[in-house]
């Protein structure tokens, strides 16, 4: 079950423009684990008495509406935190408000907590201790606020991170410290460059997805957590792959390089991504397919559309030996490159499931 709610929370890693969280979608993952959950067992037994008819409307702070362990006062003009939040309380949804500040208290006692949901707020500072005894909380969404650093001593079993669109440019070392098992850790659209991951920053860390769209980036990020499945650097200004880019990411099976400025793939760069299922280097400014895809076992889409790239080689894609095990494509694009698809042989496409997969044409100068 927890597997099946990793993939959910994968599945909202690019998610872009903003759109506000349905809280009560992640109050039913909420359920279901609490129910898979043996550690919560006497909780969940309280918990199953509770009926919606307890609660008073005296009881709810005020502009939200309470139910049974969620607080909901989104898009009420709020400019702090409302006071007085029921101790039961799993799931508060705070969006779309005018907040600027978390102080120390605001979520004092909340021990139960489960969701926390900040998005599209003012907040530009966060106490060191705001987050305390907050051992159960899984998700924390800051994202679209105004922060400038990763808050300090996050609670220690959160699973989902997102600081979406701040104003964050640089990750100070031990800044994940303890954070063991965070799985989704959202960075993008922050005005990170290279020189602001401060070695270290992502020490002892497990994390399966790591989002840095929309940053300034000039180069692959080398100090990342060794566990990253999944990797999305699109809409940087990374200008070149090397060798040493990815001799860390060996679990790797996504990896996300569209809109940037890559001119030059260095030779076995992408050896080293043998897990790696789907690249995606749309528009960027290759002029030749990378090198060494053919080798990649489990690379089933390459996205290579929005290139300058005038020829296909015979081998560019498929193994040169029928003895190499090489699982299909299901996509290859390569429109909107200056290639000519009469120039390129059919065998080309040897390994791929069938013509459909493969997308050429398209290219206006």
């Amino acid at each position: 079950m927890r597997i099946f709610l990793l993939f959910c929370l994968l599945a909202l890693g690019n998610t872009k423009p903003y759109r506000p969280v349905n809280i009560m979608d992640f109050m039913k993952n909420y359920d279901i684990m609490m129910a898979d959950s043996d550690e919560d067992e006497d909780s969940d037994e309280e918990d199953e008495d509770e009926d919606e008819d307890d609660y008073d409307d005296e009881d709810c702070p005020a502009h939200c509406r309470c139910s049974p362990r969620v607080l909901q006062c989104s898009d009420q003009g709020l400019k702090s935190v409302p006071e007085k939040i029921p101790e039961d309380t799993v799931i508060i949804d705070l969006q779309n408000n005018d907040i600027t500040e978390i102080k120390e208290n605001d979520f004092k006692g909340l021990s139960r907590l489960h969701g926390l949901f900040l998005i599209n707020n003012k907040i530009s500072k966060i106490h060191p201790k705001a987050f305390r005894n907050m051992d159960h909380l899984r998700l924390l969404y800051l994202s679209y606020n105004q922060l400038t650093e990763v808050p300090a001593n996050l609670p220690p079993n959160i699973i989902e991170l997102r600081f979406h669109e701040n104003q964050i440019n640089r990750i100070q070392k031990d800044a994940f410290k303890g954070l063991r098992k965070l799985h989704v850790l959202e960075l993008g659209a922050n005005p990170l460059v290279n020189s602001g991951l401060e070695l270290g920053a992502f020490n002892a860390m497990s994390t399966l997805y790591i989002g840095m769209a929309e940053a300034k980036l000039t180069a692959v990020p080398k100090d990342l957590p060794a566990s990253i499945t999944e990797l999305n650097l699109d809409y940087n200004k990374i200008s070149k792959v090397e060798v040493e880019d990815f001799i860390r990411y060996k679990n790797l099976q996504r990896l996300g390089l569209g809109f940037n400025q890559i001119k030059f793939v260095e030779n076995g760069s992408l050896a080293n991504l043998p897990n790696v299922s789907e690249i995606h280097l749309d528009h960027n400014r290759l002029k030749k397919v990378p090198p060494g895809l053919g080798s990649l076992r489990y690379l089933r889409v390459i996205y290579l559309h929005g290139n300058k790239i005038k020829d296909v080689g015979f081998n560019d894609f498929c193994p040169t030996s029928l003895s190499v095990k090489k699982n299909p494509y299901t996509a290859i694009s390569l429109f909107a490159n200056p290639v000519k698809s009469w120039n390129i042989q059919p065998a080309t496409f040897r390994c791929v499931t069938s013509r459909r997969a493969v997308q050429l044409g398209n290219f206006r100068k």
